[in-house]
């Protein structure tokens, strides 16, 4: 399994991800922004303080991902060369 290693909030409700496997991936987040406990992600503020988390990512208020999810419905943009990079 893939783990989150550093996340990014981008414009537009979109997450840039870097993963244990050095890939970086673009998460797009607004397909949930109508369902239960993600709405409060629309507050582009509140969006914006998305934080690490055991090996994937979450916001204060509870809502979460699982690093499968991030990962298997996002886009590769690319990879750290094995650098450490983090975005």
């Amino acid at each position: 399994m893939n783990k989150v290693a550093a996340v990014k909030p981008l414009p537009n409700y979109e997450l840039l991800l870097t993963f244990s496997n050095h890939e970086v991936r673009r998460f797009d987040v607004k397909p949930y922004l109508d369902k239960g406990i993600f709405v409060e992600l629309k507050d582009e503020d509140y969006f914006r303080k998305v934080a690490l988390c055991m090996d994937s990512i979450s916001w204060k208020s509870g809502q979460d991902f699982s690093p499968e999810t991030l990962y298997l419905r996002s886009e590769f943009v690319g990879n750290d060369g094995g650098l450490g990079f983090r975005v």
